[in-house]
């Protein structure tokens, strides 16, 4: 899996630079999408640009998504600037769902969380740096991810990043295709309540 990850970062560069993936695990099949993406944008509907080219997203001075399903489970991958979905929304998702999200950005970040039962459960920040990781909740939920990052060459970022997702996929069920990110102009949702509450 982290192969997978690897090739998907060495064709899509510029995913390394900013990003962050959340994936939701709804625990009632009622749950749609657009339920999700509702959540996602703070209670609000979020702005659907369809057919919205990658080179204007980076113009969008709000989170931008694309937005992924597969069997039942939902990805959503902001990728302008590396917006972490914020605790909060994190919260509210987790009370009807199992959420799983890593995240960076340019200046660094490289965090893991999960959350369930409507609280974060679990959180590494700066996973990538073995003498800087910063630990949060419940050890078990990671136990597995630490060795598959500690097997790593300490300066292999890029298969690092490429354990996080693996990981995440691990739990979920959940994988990235590198050919969902080649549709030239992809729809992609456009968030502005991320900063309210």
């Amino acid at each position: 899996m982290i192969d997978h990850y690897r090739d998907l970062f060495d064709w899509h560069q510029w995913l390394e630079h900013a990003l962050c993936w959340t994936v939701v695990q709804p625990l009632d099949d009622e749950i749609t999408v657009d339920d999700l993406l509702r959540r996602l944008n703070g209670g609000r509907e979020p702005q659907h640009i369809m057919e919205y080219p990658i080179e204007e997203a980076y113009t969008e001075e709000q989170p931008v998504l694309f937005a992924f399903e597969s069997e039942g489970t939902h990805g959503f991958l902001e990728f302008s600037c590396g917006y972490a979905t914020p605790d909060r929304i994190l919260v509210e998702l987790s009370k009807t769902s199992r959420v799983w999200m890593t995240t960076w950005h340019f200046n660094g970040g490289y965090t893991i969380l999960h959350a369930a039962d409507g609280e974060i459960k679990a959180r590494i920040s700066y996973f990538i740096f073995a003498e800087h990781r910063i630990q949060e909740g419940d050890p078990d939920i990671f136990a597995d991810f630490l060795p598959m990052l500690d097997n790593l060459d300490p300066d292999d970022g890029r298969g690092k990043r490429s354990a996080a997702f693996a990981f995440i996929e691990a739990s979920t069920g959940m994988r990235l295709e590198s050919e969902w990110l080649d549709v030239e102009e992809a729809p992609v949702i456009v968030l502005d309540n991320w900063s309210e509450g």
